[in-house]
């Protein structure tokens, strides 16, 4: 019989599967014999069978009160008890930290009865009371569904009549009116009673946690996380410790390093007289791990010890929650923490350097999708700004566009293209939408471990937070600087998440350290120096080499300078466009051998000088260069616009031979689906001068820069090939214009002939086409588009969204490769590619050839090289490394 139910005592933190994350790290703290308050966690095997049945499991409900009863007789109280209440929290717990789930709901077992036995055993009345209004608040709105907002409102209008801003100068009189309030609201939008039955509380409470797994912020925050659906969260119901009991107690949360900047140095919030989410939701400002020392000297020293016991134990930067009841100091909960991607780096390599770990674990602590926040651009300190005020520097970045107040209308503007800052006083994981969207988020209240701050950090936003200065108002949308500016809904703020500071208006931004690092500038900063080691240690780990694909000797010399190791694709389409887009009409429109052979001799050396500048880039590394591929309409008018432009022509009889050539062309050339048309190696069939020309180009090219005393490799790509009598045939004209490049030049250009791997015929006739080829790259793109049958500018914004909704696919298979379907055809063409041809040389070129989760497939099938833009070097060469070590 499957056991759903598990005293903390029972588990240990390899366990999340089972247990969760929280209650995985709660058993484990008991078992170190830190000060944990008992408990036990029903287990996600208990929630997935709850969501496949819609009820609970037959047996849940006994092994509950199994262990309910033992918690009791630990704590010599039972739940809900009219003289001496237990009472207990719910907390959700799923594998990893899912914002968007059930909140803790604490305090349940009080009703109108036990909570004035709380008051009577505690000798605080008001203490009770503010734990019975709590538990209505937090109930309400996480168990019944009741808009937070009425519990709020209710509160600030009870702080309003009293002439203050702060809950600790409600008296006993002014709880017990919100109490009744409380039960009012509950009875008129959740259309029942608060149930005063303290299993029917603690059963409803753990019913919400279940149903949170599917909740619209919960499905969305795993989807951009990768989270897989069917994990399941657990449930964790732990005695109650309380914090508001007066000002000898308190709550805090902490980190055993900055998980914003990843400082040596304990960082964390402490609050007297309040509970855990006074702390979270910053409702009060908190004060410092050092004032908490003033105020507790023997908790503080403590929770230090604790501290260093917890880091030094899972090896790792901790998240830490904790409560002091009357002096007494007890552990809720610890995690390894999320951080910012400079606090990841930094921290990796100061644990190194302290023996925790070695450089192997560090390198897999970091990741690409990290380095690439690091390379976004900061804000230029040198450019003019207006402050409008300073807050806590919650989640680094530079963060620029209009000021949003609620998560709706940020979510709708940035659908329309606008950038937003999400504006609050402070956040709930009903915000999570809009947080997700915006380029960063601003709160007025709270500190780095806020709601907002561990939400953003997570998801690598821009956030700066605890803001006091300003005075927000979300429903007029709007926030006024105590000076008396205000800033309304649509101005333009820029928010420094480095510093916490605000500005009013767009600030101008500046190349961040890690790119002028990777530019070859030198970079004094603690930062550049963690990714540099680091950089240097995939360097040496990783097998896969890493090229880019550049189109110009810019870009190629950029990548160059960012750690590519030659051109994987260099795409000779794009140097059709613009001004010589008239000479590739000319080719077209030829109606005779001799007039497109004069468009070929024109366009001749201007792709040997294209040719010869990359060249001069990528001296001594290796250039794939594709021969033209897209279909050749893209280099006429549209259809209609010259009928209509020669139907008016005609009626004012003027003569345009041109023009109406060009239609004649267009005409004849009319394509219904072109990207299925004529390109790629059937263009180089039907007109082979142009493949001809391409191929003299790079080869006259590469003689000159040979001959100049350089190094040239050119690799050249015949694109689209279904078939190998198609290579074939173009390879045997690519040969003969070798031949004659070095009769004409006297020079030997050493290159390859290979093909693009992008349609699936291809793929599953691999081991023939190796026979003519000396390399594959895989185009994943296109591989992509004829794998799934779809064209990808059609339908990612026509149904891609309701797919990843419906689960069809986790993530975009244009953004990570589809590894069952399309990585299948390449683990088949790699596998028979290499048995026709043990030679054969593989890389990718498509843009999957810089996504993290994608490189780690393609060295594990057994790739050569991956492709990627010149800005994603940094991050392939990264991922490649660690992708050795995992």
């Amino acid at each position: 019989m499957t056991t759903f139910v598990f005293d903390f005592a029972d588990g240990n933190k390899d366990q999340k599967d089972l247990l969760g994350g929280k209650g995985a790290n709660l058993a484990e703290m008991t078992n170190l014999g830190l000060p944990v308050p008992p408990g036990f966690t029903i287990t996600t095997e208990a929630c997935r069978a709850y969501l496949e049945s819609g009820g609970q499991p037959d047996t849940l409900e006994a092994e509950v009160s199994e262990h309910l009863a033992d918690l009791e007789k630990k704590m010599g109280r039972t739940l809900g008890d009219a003289s001496d209440p237990l009472l207990v929290s719910v907390r959700s717990g799923a594998k990893f930290s899912m914002p968007g789930m059930m909140e803790t709901v604490l305090n349940i077992g009080l009703n109108d009865e036990s909570v004035a036995g709380l008051a009577q055993h505690s000798d605080d009345e008001r203490f009770a009371l503010d734990s019975y209004r709590r538990l209505l608040q937090m109930f309400g709105s996480t168990v019944l569904d009741v808009d937070a907002e009425h519990f709020s409102d209710a509160l600030d209008a009870a702080k309003k009549a009293k002439d203050t801003t702060e809950d600790l100068d409600l008296d006993v009189e002014d709880l017990r009116t919100l109490v009744e309030d409380f039960k009012a609201l509950i009875r008129e939008h959740a259309g029942r009673e608060f149930p005063q039955d303290p299993r029917e509380q603690m059963e409803l409470a753990t019913k919400a946690v279940f149903d949170s797994w599917n909740t619209d912020r919960a499905v969305l925050y795993r989807r951009q996380e990768r989270i897989p659906e069917d994990l399941g969260t657990a449930v964790n119901i732990q005695a109650m410790v309380f914090g508001n009991r007066g000002m000898t107690s308190g709550s805090g949360v902490c980190f055993t390093r900055d998980p914003a900047s990843g400082d040596q140095g304990v960082y964390g919030d402490y609050l007297q007289n309040a509970q855990g989410e006074d702390v979270v939701a910053g409702t009060r400002n908190t004060v410092s791990l050092a004032d908490m020392a003033e105020i507790d000297k023997e908790s503080h020293d403590e929770l230090i010890e604790i501290m260093e016991t917890l880091e030094k134990h899972y090896k790792d930067m901790c998240d830490i929650e904790f409560t002091v009841e009357d002096g007494k100091l007890w552990m809720l909960q610890t995690r390894v923490g999320k951080r910012t991607p400079e606090a990841a780096f930094r921290i990796a390599v100061h644990m190194a350097d302290e023996g925790l770990i070695d450089m192997d674990e560090a390198l897999r602590r970091v990741n690409g999708e990290q380095l690439a926040n690091l390379m976004f651009p900061r804000f230029d300190v040198n450019a003019e700004r207006t402050l409008l005020a300073k807050g806590m520097n919650a989640s680094p970045g530079a963060a620029v566009g209009r000021a949003v107040f609620d998560w709706a209308t940020a979510v709708e503007w940035a659908e329309n293209g606008e950038d937003v800052i999400l504006v609050r006083k402070e956040t709930t994981p009903e915000d999570l939408h809009g947080m997700m969207v915006a380029r960063g988020v601003l709160t007025s209240r709270g500190g780095k471990t806020s709601h907002a701050a561990v939400v953003a950090r997570g998801m690598g936003r821009t956030c700066v937070c605890g803001a006091e200065a300003l005075d927000v108002d979300t429903r007029e949308g709007e926030f006024t600087v105590r000076d008396g500016k205000t800033i309304r809904e649509g101005d333009v703020i820029s928010i420094d998440g480095s510093t916490g500071e605000v500005f009013d208006g767009a600030v101008p931004v500046a190349d961040s350290f890690v790119v002028r690092y990777f530019e070859g500038q030198e970079v004094d900063e603690p930062l550049v120096e963690a990714v540099a080691r680091l950089m240097d240690h995939a360097d040496a780990a990783r097998r896969l080499r890493v090229r880019t694909n550049a189109d110009t000797a810019e870009d190629a010399a950029r990548a160059r300078r960012f750690g590519a190791q030659g051109i994987g694709l260099c795409r000779t389409e794009h140097m059709f466009l613009g001004e010589r887009r008239g000479l590739v009409e000319n080719l077209i429109v030829a109606e005779s051998d001799d007039e497109q052979s004069a468009a070929l001799d024109e366009l001749l050396p201007l792709q040997r000088h294209d040719f010869l500048e990359i060249f001069e880039a990528m001296d001594g590394l290796p250039v794939t260069i594709r021969l033209i591929d897209p279909p050749l309409h893209e280099f006429l008018p549209d259809l209609t616009d010259l009928s209509v432009a020669m139907a008016v022509a005609d009626v004012h009889g003027h003569r345009k031979k041109r023009q109406r050539k060009l239609l004649k062309a267009v005409q004849r050339l009319h394509e219904s689906n072109p990207m299925l048309g004529l390109r790629g190696v059937r263009l180089g069939i039907v007109i082979p001068g142009l493949f001809t020309m391409q191929t003299r180009a790079i080869l006259e090219a590469a003689a000159e820069r040979i001959r100049g005393g350089g190094s040239a490799e050119p690799e050249i790509m015949i694109p689209l090939v279904a078939s190998v009598r198609e290579l074939d045939l173009v390879r045997a004209r690519i040969k003969q214009v070798a031949i004659d490049v070095q009769e004409e030049t006297g020079t030997t250009v050493p290159h390859k002939i290979g093909t693009m791997i992008e349609l699936p015929r291809a793929a599953m006739t691999a081991g023939e086409i190796a026979g003519s080829a000396e390399f594959f790259s895989f185009g994943t793109n296109d591989l992509t588009q004829m794998t799934w049958g779809f064209s990808r500018d059609d339908v990612e914004a026509s149904f891609f969204s309701t797919y990843l909704e419906q689960g069809v696919f986790p993530v975009s298979p244009f953004e990570s490769l589809d590894i069952d379907g399309v990585g299948s055809l390449v683990r088949r063409a790699v596998e028979d590619g290499k048995a026709a041809n043990p030679e054969l040389h593989l890389g990718v070129c498509g843009e999957h050839g810089g996504d993290p989760a994608s490189i780690h497939f393609f060295d594990e099938v057994g790739l050569d090289y991956v492709s990627c833009s010149p800005f994603r070097v940094p991050v392939a060469r990264l991922e490649a490394g660690r992708a050795r070590l995992t």
